[in-house]
């Protein structure tokens, strides 16, 4: 048959005359069509090769995450595990949502009291009671007294030191109450008034009264004055002063001088007495 002959022609091999240099090609040929190639797809979805995929990335992240995490000691760790770093942005993220709802504030919960607890006082001004005054000690009796006469007592020698008198005067006026009055506050029945005010009995002396029996009368003071016993001893410390030279006479000399009394001799029985109970009072 001619070559030219387009019979021919038809039935002559399309293969190229030089075999391929690839060998795989060779062993894929098959006939006259070439075996197909494996689907990559297929490949990714087989199970063992998914397997090897996910265990080699699993290495790959654990061992980036260890040798960031261990680093340089001197090195300060900069990497967070990849939980906690999501669970971190997880909370914020909810915060923020959170602080962005417009709310209502939850009522507050209101125990009751507790039985057995007392209620807190409410602070008050704290104001301190007023302190008692404290009552100056009673002196001891002495020379024959009792505890009134003694009081009395104290009170003519306490006021003559208050005016700064010398221990002759507290002897004076010592031994002149005790003959005027015995040391007892005394009323007057002449006079009904003296006895509205604190005595320790009465008299009938014309319209004397006091300690020292003075006389409203002849301008020594007014009944409620001359019944106050501290009263009286100023008034006969005063009177006594007046008289010139009343330090150099005896006792019933100075009593006399001031009360100008009927028995001026009477005094001098006190002097004794009235030196031992002006030297107890002021020891």
């Amino acid at each position: 048959m001619h070559p030219d002959d387009p019979s021919a022609q038809k039935l002559t091999d399309a293969r190229p005359s030089t075999p391929s240099d690839d060998a795989a090609s060779t062993e894929r040929t098959i006939g006259r069509h070439r075996a197909p190639e494996p689907s990559r797809r297929a490949l990714l979805g087989s199970t063992p090769v998914r397997v090897a995929l996910a265990t080699g990335v699993t290495c790959c992240l654990s061992l980036v995450a260890v040798a960031t995490a261990r680093g340089n000691d001197d090195t300060p760790r900069t990497v967070e595990p990849l939980a906690e770093a999501v669970a971190d942005r997880a909370a914020i993220a909810n915060e923020r949502a959170s602080r962005s709802l417009d709310r209502d504030a939850a009522p507050a919960r209101i125990l009751p009291p507790s039985p057995t607890a007392k209620p807190t006082p409410t602070p008050t001004a704290v104001r301190k009671a007023p302190k008692k005054p404290v009552k100056p000690r009673r002196p001891r009796p002495v020379a024959g007294l009792d505890q009134a006469q003694m009081d009395n007592a104290k009170i003519i020698v306490d006021v003559g030191l208050e005016m700064k008198m010398p221990r002759r005067a507290l002897v004076v006026a010592l031994s002149t109450a005790m003959q005027e009055s015995n040391l007892y506050n005394l009323a007057s029945d002449v006079l009904p008034e003296s006895a509205e005010y604190p005595n320790q009995g009465s008299g009938s002396d014309h319209d004397s009264v006091g300690l020292f029996q003075q006389r409203p009368s002849s301008g020594w003071g007014t009944v409620a004055q001359l019944m106050r016993p501290s009263y009286a001893a100023r008034a006969f410390y005063t009177a006594l002063n007046e008289i010139p030279g009343w330090q150099d006479m005896s006792v019933t000399a100075a009593a006399q001088a001031v009360q100008i009394s009927a028995y001026p001799d009477a005094y001098a029985q006190h002097e004794d007495r009235a030196t031992t109970v002006a030297a107890a009072l002021t020891a």
